[in-house]
């Protein structure tokens, strides 16, 4: 077997002590060399190239977004980002995912190393979906078995399943869920959607505090409004709600108007906003009104929901293998047989202006 071999660069000699432990308690995963620097992590990397860097953004003589740069400019290598858990710091990591960064991992300020450890699943999963990233995708769009963990819990652990939907009305939801890549992806469908579109709502696997920042550079890049969701926001046309990290986003219906509701809970599908949940409660509250679409990520979240989606009639999507970073969602959902059309990425928001047309 043919571990993924890491460099971990950060100026932290305690991140750079717990992240090497944790990583190389699997088996997958070979930490090849830490540095306390972009500078250092440079000369290392002449010696031996890594398959992946986990880089932190602040650092001392260059700073992560400057030697992420460089780095995709003259050998693209997948990334993920290690980055504090503070406004600023998700300000500077959402230049890191525009710069071709994979994804991110969250540390917090204090209790640094307790966080580390009890996090350490998300940090495996993360290095390995950025070893198996289709880089050139990435590029264009801006592995091995997982060890044991926890019991994976499903979109019961947070509503029952529907029986039936609601009666149709004239309004139209459109459902969105993503993982690695995504925010890259999902730059490209809104930035090409028009003014009036139908009322959207996203979950993008991505830590609290991260959602705020990545809905906010979207919402300068389109024409509809784009911003993180709250309790209890209108899903309207030409607006698009993202789920806030570290929370369950369903959608709910009072009469005609639908709404979205942010919810604590467990983690589902080993992950917190989870797809299955949005995709299920859409599935309940929208029915045929919805069209469901699942794009590039690794694991199988959605895949479930956007079945229930199905066969409740709602029309449904997958992004295909040629476009995405990590064709492992869209790939589930097609297994399962419940996915209308794979699209590329580029014609996905032509199938929302469509759907919202009455196409």
């Amino acid at each position: 077997m043919t571990r993924i071999k890491v460099l971990i660069v950060d100026d932290s000699a305690v991140v750079r002590q717990v992240l090497t432990a944790n990583l190389s308690q699997d088996p997958g995963i070979e930490v090849i060399g830490t540095a306390s620097d972009p500078v250092f992590a440079m000369a290392k990397m002449q010696g031996q190239w890594p398959d992946v860097i986990v880089l932190d953004v602040e650092m001392p003589r260059m700073d992560g977004i400057t030697f992420l740069k460089q780095l995709m400019s003259v050998r693209p290598t997948p990334v993920v980002i290690c980055s504090t858990l503070t406004e600023k710091g998700a300000e500077t990591t959402m230049q890191a995912l525009a710069a071709g960064a994979v994804s991110i991992v969250a540390k917090p300020k204090l209790g640094l190393k307790q966080f580390l450890q009890e996090d350490s699943e998300s940090l495996v999963i993360a290095v390995k979906a950025a070893a198996r990233a289709n880089l050139r995708r990435l590029a264009a769009s801006s592995a091995t078995a997982l060890p044991p963990v926890q019991a994976k819990l499903t979109a019961d652990a947070i509503l029952p399943a529907g029986v039936h939907a609601m009666a149709e009305t004239t309004d139209r939801v459109i459902a969105i869920g993503t993982s690695t890549g995504g925010t890259q992806a999902l730059e490209v469908v809104l930035t090409a959607l028009p003014r009036v579109c139908p009322g959207i709502v996203i979950v993008q696997h991505m830590p609290e505090k991260f959602t705020g920042a990545f809905a906010a550079r979207l919402n300068n890049l389109c024409q509809a409004e784009v911003r993180e969701a709250v309790n209890g926001d209108r899903v309207m046309p030409g607006c698009a709600l993202i789920a806030p990290g570290g929370r369950h986003m369903l959608l709910k219906r009072s009469g005609a108007r639908y709404y979205v509701e942010i919810v604590d809970g467990p983690p589902v599908s080993r992950h917190r906003p989870s797809v299955d949940v949005l995709f299920r409660s859409v599935a309940t509250c929208a029915g045929k009104n919805a069209l469901g679409i699942i794009m590039t990520g690794m694991g199988d979240d959605g895949a479930k929901g956007l079945k229930e989606m199905h066969d409740m009639g709602a029309r449904t999507v997958a992004q295909d293998e040629d476009s995405c970073v990590v064709y492992g969602m869209p790939k589930e959902a097609v297994k399962l047989g419940c996915v209308d059309k794979e699209l590329a990425l580029g014609r996905i928001a032509y199938e929302i202006v469509g759907y919202g047309g009455g196409r």
